[in-house]
């Protein structure tokens, strides 16, 4: 008894021998609560001079999975730390990257792999707990003793926005309109995001906060839409579309869209073929219609089909499907070619030259030489170098592999993370200045 009870005071006594401490190290994140899509600027204090340190992010997800992230740094001769200005020696990056602890934010150990962090409820802020840790400690080890921590609150949502849920005719989703101090009315936006299904409102929870009004816009598994993706109706598009010119709050007298994926080939057809439509932005599209029959009308573009004989599966099981897709530019395949060459409105073709999900560079290399066959220049192309498939507003953390709904196993969307992060910041701002320039 006597043994155990001087084992317990040893820590203590240890404690009690150790030289006098400096003063606190301390962790400032700024803004403390600010837009998602903002940066924010980390400073460290009160380290000694060149002392390494492990700083580490983590979040949680809507359903409670912890992300993390982690960073090597050593302080200045002050025994400071600016993230904006110092470099992380190792990690999860490398190089000075003012927001390399948001975007590197990945699965946390004992979470499944291949989840993306990205909120379901915008109206709640994300949360994310920064630490400095004594030490450098390598991903998959323990951390070192914390030293400082914060917290700091990135908001989908600004204080003021309205979110009003939809039931028009047949169209669901979600208006988001810039807080009501504003007057308005705002450039009005159709958001749509890809084969996910559902209801995806982040993107536009951020457009309404920088000014648009935004309707997030499902088109399949969500309320009483159609559980699957078997075909579409262009009509449902375009009813939403009339909806958003209305509206009061809406500029007119166009409207804009912007998509992702299956979302940026829905955003071609519609300005094809919708003149409500003004304004197209396509992130990581193809310029034919894929998957599912789309209807309009008299006319039916057919979808092209992946060719599952053409997929290749790592040792890690993940599936690689960059070939899959039936070649749009086989003679065989030209009644799905979305004849974009009939749009009057202006075109933001933004594609990740890593692309792994589909040949997102050829396809928007063969948009653009459609356009100019037929003497149009009512384009602009925003090409990254290392960025792969899901191109999101500035900070979404990068995710190289994620879980396929439809599918149902971890594809490969490709890129590089830190150059996929600059291209998310990018593309950002250059999206809202076309939008702003063709909507006015």
């Amino acid at each position: 008894a006597a043994s155990l009870a001087a084992a317990a005071a040893a820590p203590a006594r240890a404690l009690l021998r150790a030289p006098p401490a400096r003063r606190a190290a301390s962790l400032a994140v700024s803004p403390t609560a600010g837009p998602a899509d903002e940066r924010v600027e980390t400073r460290v204090a009160g380290l000694s001079p060149g002392q390494p340190v492990t700083l580490r992010a983590v979040a949680a997800d809507d359903r409670g999975c912890l992300f993390q992230s982690r960073a090597h740094y050593r302080a200045d001769s002050r025994g400071e730390l600016h993230l904006g200005t110092d470099a992380s020696h190792g990690g999860d990056y490398t190089g000075v990257e003012p927001m390399g602890l948001f975007w590197s934010l990945a699965p946390a150990g004992m979470e499944k792999p291949y989840q993306r962090l990205v909120p379901r409820n915008t109206s709640l802020p994300m949360k994310v707990e920064v630490f400095v840790h004594e030490g450098h400690s390598p991903p998959g080890s323990m951390p070192g003793p914390v030293v400082a921590k914060a917290e700091v609150q990135r908001l989908f949502t600004a204080p003021g926005v309205r979110r009003i849920r939809l039931k028009e005719g047949v169209v669901r989703g979600s208006l988001f309109l810039p807080p009501g101090e504003w007057d308005g009315p705002f450039p009005g936006v159709i958001d749509m995001y890809g084969d996910e299904g559902g209801l995806i409102e982040f993107r536009s929870s951020l457009l309404a906060t920088r000014g648009f009004a935004a309707l997030s816009l499902p088109y399949f598994d969500f309320e009483d839409l159609p559980r699957v993706l078997k075909e579409l109706k262009l009509e449902y598009f375009e009813e939403a579309a009339r909806f958003l010119q209305r509206h009061p709050k809406v500029k007119g007298p166009g409207v804009g869209v912007i998509g992702t994926g299956k979302g940026a080939e829905l955003a071609l057809s519609m300005i094809t073929f919708l003149p409500e439509v003004v304004a197209a932005v396509s992130i990581s599209g193809c310029s034919s219609n894929t998957v599912a029959d789309l209807h309009y009308g008299e006319t039916t573009l057919p979808g092209l089909r992946f060719d599952m004989k053409k997929v290749s599966v790592s040792d890690s099981g993940v599936f690689d499907i960059f070939e899959a897709l039936d070649d749009p530019m086989n003679p065989a395949n030209s009644p799905s070619v979305i004849p974009i060459e009939k749009a009057e409105g202006h075109f933001l073709l933004v594609v990740g030259e890593d692309d792994r999900m589909w040949k997102s560079s050829l396809y928007a290399e063969l948009a653009i030489r459609r356009l100019r066959q037929h003497g149009k220049e009512n384009f602009e192309l925003l090409s990254y170098p290392g960025a792969g498939h899901r191109i999101d507003p500035p900070s979404t953390p990068f995710c190289q592999v994620a879980m396929d709904r439809v599918l149902g196993v971890p594809v490969l969307g490709g890129g590089k993370s830190k150059a996929h992060a600059h291209a998310q910041e990018h593309s950002w701002g250059k999206i809202q200045e076309f939008l702003h320039l063709r909507l006015g």
